[in-house]
């Protein structure tokens, strides 16, 4: 029996994945953002309003802790939620292939391929009773002490320009880590803003 440690209990680092110029272009840290912009307060991100987007928290089943936020925009869907994540290594790699294993037993289909954040993955998912699939976009993008995972639906798949609006809304998100010590992976906690108290859609 060989007493190498096993991949689980020493855990790969991998270098983050991010855009070249993602401290600028986004997505952004809190640090980095114009706070003179009228974000609309989410706990872990901050959305920038504008016309025709539309936001929906999605609520743990069972629960009351939100955990994505939905963005409806260019007939298309951005989910979005934020992990805390070591400061020196990312983990968009490893959670990519956590993805397609995934899917991969739902029996679905991925390709994995180079796109304006870099790798994401693009799938096709069996609906659960197998009578249909969905089309769907990963992508992840990992900053300081943050990842943020986003999966796009809907219009962007299939028209150009109205995937370069959905691309340019996730580069419009702002990430809130804050202070709080928080093992690596864990979402960081989310919040319904105070015009949003029914939990109902909105046009922000």
């Amino acid at each position: 029996m060989s007493d190498t440690p096993s991949a689980a209990a020493v855990p790969e680092e991998h270098p983050k994945s991010a855009p070249i110029d993602r401290e600028t272009n986004g997505p952004l840290d809190e640090s980095e953002a114009n706070h003179v912009r009228p974000y609309v307060d989410l706990g872990g991100v901050k959305v920038l309003p504008r016309p025709e987007l539309a936001l929906r928290l999605e609520v743990e089943e069972g629960g009351t802790r939100v955990v994505a936020v939905a963005l409806d925009y260019a007939g298309s869907t951005l989910q979005v939620q934020p992990f805390a994540a070591p400061r020196n290594s990312g983990l968009w790699h490893e959670i990519r292939e956590q993805i397609v294993e995934q899917i991969s037993r739902q029996g679905g289909t991925t390709t994995t391929a180079p796109g304006p954040f870099g790798p994401e993955i693009r799938a096709e998912i069996p609906s659960p009773g197998g009578e249909s699939s969905r089309m769907a976009r990963f992508v992840g993008v990992d900053g300081p002490r943050w990842f943020l995972r986003g999966v796009i639906s809907g219009q962007a798949l299939v028209d150009p320009d109205a995937a370069a609006r959905i691309e340019e809304l996730f580069r419009s998100i702002v990430v809130v880590r804050g202070s709080t010590p928080m093992p690596p992976r864990d979402l960081i906690p989310l919040q319904v803003p105070s015009s949003m108290a029914g939990g109902t859609p909105q046009s922000v």
